[in-house]
């Protein structure tokens, strides 16, 4: 996976987030919006609205003094963390099984 930070001021970010499709995005847009600081996140991978980009842009705003990069950081770690768990209860679920 490639960063590439398209445009960041206090409170806006805007990341290009290379080699993902709607399935890991929709997954990071959704954990963001439950993040407090998020005022709004969304993502767009349409080439031709887009101006021929064909990665996926992730846009989100912050409110209340959240660093944009702080609040990418804290809604990763959860969906990493959420991924670990189901990894866990997926293999405990085989184990039973056997």
């Amino acid at each position: 996976m490639e960063l590439r930070v398209v445009d960041k001021t206090d409170d806006e970010l805007r990341i290009e987030i290379a080699g993902e499709n709607h399935t890991f995005m929709n997954v990071l847009k959704g954990s963001l919006l439950e993040n407090d600081g998020v005022a709004a996140a969304t993502y767009d991978v349409n080439p031709e609205q887009s101006g021929g980009q064909t990665e996926p842009i992730l846009s989100m705003s912050t409110e209340d003094g959240v660093d944009p990069l702080d609040a990418l950081e804290e809604s990763a770690r959860t969906v990493s963390a959420e991924m670990e768990t189901l990894a866990d209860e997926i293999e405990a679920a085989f184990a039973a099984e056997a």
